[in-house]
């Protein structure tokens, strides 16, 4: 694969606000031929008795991957890019650390493959300069994957932040939400 094509000024932003949850970033991401036909990207309801409100759940490709961190089988990679991996179909032993350990809830278990899955950017399209599929068909524009400098001059009133809090730990990834202007991090209690 040619990777010269690779970007590293694009990076992905999530839009929780813009979210219509239409699920368009599911299908697309399912048809993918890297992902056997499964969403590796998913579209949750915040409280569905109350609000339509939906939320995107994607792998925030943490610097410093826990979900990577705790494989006995070390099956989980990051690579020079930044790029957290899916699990070594090889190595992965479905044990589901990665699962328990991973503080955005995002890595599954695929018991049809006994292998965890979880999103890789599309990295087959992002390694040589395409965007990822999801962020390609996103009709509402909560996902969106190009440079600080487009999403700055979308969004003057947000601010992409990287860094979320939980509890002591704090946790930076490569992919930003996008939140109120002069925002620098995100708490979760």
């Amino acid at each position: 694969m040619n990777y010269t094509s690779f970007n590293k000024n694009e990076e992905f932003f999530v839009d929780m606000q813009r979210c219509i949850g239409c699920k368009a970033c599911e299908m697309a991401c399912a048809e993918c031929e890297t992902n056997g036909q499964d969403s590796m990207i998913h579209v949750n309801y915040v409280d569905r008795a109350s609000t339509v409100q939906t939320t995107v759940q994607v792998c925030m490709h943490c610097d410093d991957p826990v979900c990577a961190n705790v494989c006995p089988a070390d099956a989980i990679s990051k690579d020079e890019f930044g790029i957290v991996h899916t699990a070594n179909t090889e190595r992965c032993i479905g044990c589901s650390n990665c699962v328990m350990a991973c503080p955005f809830g995002v890595p599954k278990k695929e018991e049809n493959y006994d292998l965890m899955m979880k999103c890789t950017m599309c990295y087959d399209r992002t390694s040589v300069g395409k965007k990822p599929m999801c962020a390609t068909v996103c009709p509402s524009g909560a996902l969106f994957y190009g440079t600080k400098e487009q999403i700055q001059e979308m969004r003057p009133n947000s601010t992409p932040v990287n860094s979320f809090v939980f509890g002591k730990e704090v946790v930076n990834t490569k992919v930003n939400i996008m939140m109120p202007k002069g925002s620098t991090e995100l708490i979760i209690y």
